[in-house]
């Protein structure tokens, strides 16, 4: 199993948890983008949430701190940490729940339907 999750996250030990020496099977920000992807799906089907063209400007800025935290780090201009990395990463994924649901309940099914 460890050995497929190369394939969704890059593994860097020095930016995954570990517990009891081990390290989980995929990075900081991954993993707060699954529990919140996670979560918003169990949310989402318990109770109703209305979606309005607006739901995907308030994903998008969900999803904002995200990616300022990975491409600052990237481009080299500042370190992140992993608490920040799970944070943005919590924020990230709601964020991109919020778009997924709001393009498939305003823009695709209608066309099913």
């Amino acid at each position: 199993m460890i050995e497929l999750t190369k394939y969704i996250c890059h593994r860097i030990p020095e930016r995954s948890f570990f517990i009891k020496g081990h390290q989980f099977p995929v990075c900081a920000r991954c993993t707060g983008f699954y529990i919140s992807i996670f979560s918003y799906a169990i949310y989402a089907m318990l109770f109703s949430i209305h979606y309005e063209v607006y739901s995907f400007l308030i994903g998008f800025i969900l999803i904002l701190p995200a990616f300022v935290d990975g491409f600052t780090q990237y481009l080299g201009i500042r370190e992140s940490n992993n608490i920040l990395r799970l944070l943005t990463g919590l924020l990230g994924g709601i964020g991109l729940m919020i778009i997924a649901k709001t393009i498939k309940i305003l823009f695709l099914l209608p066309y099913i339907i």
